[in-house]
């Protein structure tokens, strides 16, 4: 499970966020977040949902208002999980939007022949973007409000800003990902220990 994103270098690495409904915020978001952009038209969300952990993915149609509705749902996002990160309480605006949206119709899934998970047909040529944001905020209140609320956390890196829940067995994760900012730490505190030996 998890994202492949690219370094400001452009170097690949893998960010698993531990849930869906934060794979979202990746995509971008408000104020400074806004430069990493790549929900520019309809058809990037239903991209974006088939790289995410809904696999295998549903066809998707997305819509212009369901797409500035996945941008109005991921800026409540970054707010929550970062002042769930920092000890705080969810603002009411923010639980009333991924409220909102999860109490419509989510993706339809269903259990298939083999045992595995699928998606249901009968619900027009694919599913909607409504339906996939409605999975995306049922996530976020089970995430929000359920047992691993306390272990949302940001990357501790000084200059990374992803946001994670940390499902390791010691909850002691402290790095997106520590291919990347794990291991920079790491370089790091190597040459700060060199130079003190010097």
């Amino acid at each position: 499970m998890g994202l492949v994103l690219h370094s400001p270098e452009g170097v690949p690495y893998r960010f698993d966020p531990g849930s869906l409904c934060l794979e979202l915020l990746p995509t971008g978001g408000p104020g400074a977040y806004a430069r990493y952009e790549v929900l520019h038209e309809p058809a990037n969300l239903a991209v974006w949902a088939a790289r995410s952990r809904l696999r295998p993915a549903p066809s998707i149609e997305v819509t212009e208002a369901e797409l500035a509705a996945a941008k109005e749902l991921r800026a409540a996002l970054w707010r929550m999980a970062v002042d769930r990160a920092h000890g705080r309480a969810p603002r009411p605006r923010d639980a009333a939007v991924v409220n909102e949206a999860a109490s419509r119709p989510p993706l339809p899934v269903r259990l298939r022949q083999d045992g595995g998970r699928g998606w249901a047909r009968g619900w027009g040529p694919g599913a909607t973007g409504t339906q996939l944001l409605s999975t995306v905020a049922r996530d976020a209140v089970d995430l929000f409000g359920g047992p691993y609320a306390h272990r949302i956390r940001e990357c501790a890196s000084d200059d990374c800003r992803l946001v994670f829940v940390d499902t390791s067995r010691p909850g002691r994760r402290r790095w997106c990902s520590m291919e990347r900012c794990g291991n920079r730490h790491k370089v790091r505190a190597l040459r700060a220990r060199r130079e003190e030996g010097e």
